[in-house]
């Protein structure tokens, strides 16, 4: 019964938003379901199984940072000490951040290191290169003052892992997390996906039509600099077995107390869709229902490929969702996490509703805002305030690789409250928060989305 009810909203809701392939589990009561639905590929085509491969994206990072509690239960490493303890050649944009920023400042995103750097193809791609570069990352707030997501952060983490173990970081990772665990089926790097069944990802164009995305999600040849923040592929079934790992004792692998603090929350965030604060790598957020339960998570998002896992350790209660399709893929993760929480724990998630516009609100925060590799805009037209956040056209036109399509402006709408509060109410982010950050004066200064910083550049003309 369980089965057939998932099954049929997995088939309804992939169906309707028009992703081709997508794979569903839960844990619940120590019972695996699965649910899946679509094809690996349009043009050859497999079923997809509990089996098939999805790269994670970001849900990485939760590798990442388990493998270096491993090796801060082992006492190799200590989450306070400053990075340069481990990696003493690291250079910043700013020499007092580069001697002041910890370890637990990469695992929660405190670092105040921008998104990341862009690859441009050029010169050493591993991990060590990637610590050369670093000085070209714009700083955009002080060591612990703020969480702002950073891939760069957990990529620099995974040069910790390599030069404590003295070892690669795939291999590191395989003999500290992914042998011992048994995740045959969580793997880096194409020799390894391209042996098992995997699923190819979709973008759709503006022509409404799905165009298969390359390169597949980050396996880039030659690029190994990533891996940290986003490198791994694996199945459901893996996952599933992951969240089991976690909900343990450790199989003696990694201490249970360990993984227990990572629960625990380090910082919080502000009015973000992702959670209510981070521990120790997780997302945690309070659910809504009278039993006042918590979840762990962590999403993921990658070219034409979204991952979701979400993890309820007072039910031993998790469910994972992946499917090959953007910008769908992700409204598609999002009802499924919902509908789970909903008809297997009871939990109904409320959607924020915004206030009405308000055109002196709106004028407001109305202008151009950036990172490193993407830009943000901010308009309005008098009566409804949108939003519009792409990879900027410089770096597209330098790169000879495909990437992710922009998403176009959709409606976004402020919060009751203090009137910095936003949600997205249409579009390939619906659901996605944020706010408005001010200065002393109370102008805005810059504007956060997914809990990454974009810093305002001009206002509206």
């Amino acid at each position: 019964m369980l089965q057939d009810k998932l099954s049929e909203f997995v088939k309804a809701q992939a169906t309707e938003l028009g992703v081709p392939g997508v794979a569903v589990g839960v844990l619940l009561d120590g019972q695996e379901i699965y649910a899946s639905h679509g094809v690996t590929s349009l043009s050859n085509p497999l079923p997809i199984d509990d089996k098939t491969l999805f790269p994670l994206a970001s849900v990485s990072k939760t590798f990442t940072a388990t493998a270096l509690m491993r090796l801060v239960a082992e006492r190799k490493v200590d989450l306070d000490a400053p990075v340069r303890r481990y990696v003493p050649e690291l250079k910043l944009a700013d020499e007092q951040a580069a001697a002041q920023i910890t370890v637990l400042n990469l695992l929660n995103h405190t670092a105040g290191l921008d998104w990341n750097l862009v690859d441009d193809g050029e010169g050493d791609r591993s991990l060590a290169g990637l610590v050369t570069k670093l000085p070209q990352l714009p700083l955009i707030a002080l060591p612990g003052a703020r969480a702002s997501y950073s891939q760069a952060g957990y990529n620099l983490a995974g040069r910790i892992i390599e030069k404590t173990t003295g070892l690669p970081f795939e291999q590191a990772m395989a003999s500290l997390l992914l042998e011992p665990v048994g995740l045959a089926d969580t793997v880096y790097g194409l020799s390894e996906v391209m042996v098992r069944k995997f699923a190819v990802g979709y973008n759709r164009g503006d022509d409404g039509e799905l165009h298969s995305a390359r390169p597949w999600g980050a396996f880039k040849e030659g690029a190994r600099g990533d891996n940290p923040g986003g490198g791994l592929a694996s199945s459901v079934s893996d996952l599933l077995h992951w969240a089991r790992f976690h909900l343990g004792d450790g199989e003696g692998v990694v201490p249970s107390q360990a993984l227990h603090r990572m629960r625990e929350q380090t910082v919080e965030l502000r009015a973000s869709a992702l959670g209510d604060g981070l521990g120790i790598c997780w997302f945690l957020r309070s659910l809504d229902g009278p039993d006042g339960l918590h979840g762990i998570g962590h999403g993921g998002s990658g070219n034409g490929q979204f991952a979701e896992l979400l993890i309820v350790p007072e039910r031993n209660f998790a469910v994972v969702s992946l499917a090959n399709a953007g910008p769908d893929g992700y409204p598609f993760n999002q009802s499924v996490v919902r509908w789970a929480l909903e008809h297997y724990l009871g939990v109904v998630e409320k959607t924020a509703e915004p206030i009405p516009y308000d055109e002196a609100q709106a004028q407001q925060v109305v202008g151009h805002y950036e990172i490193d590799a993407m830009n943000l805009d901010i308009a309005t037209d008098g009566t409804r305030l949108t939003l519009a956040v792409g990879i900027k056209p410089e770096i597209r036109a330098a790169s000879d690789e495909e990437m992710p399509p922009d998403y176009p402006a959709a409606d976004i709408g402020f919060l009751p409250g203090d009137g910095d509060e936003y949600i997205v109410t249409e579009g390939g982010l619906k659901g996605q928060r944020g706010y408005f950050s001010r200065d002393v004066n109370g102008a805005v200064t810059g504007v956060d989305l997914a809990s990454r910083l974009f810093n305002r550049v001009t206002e509206a003309s």
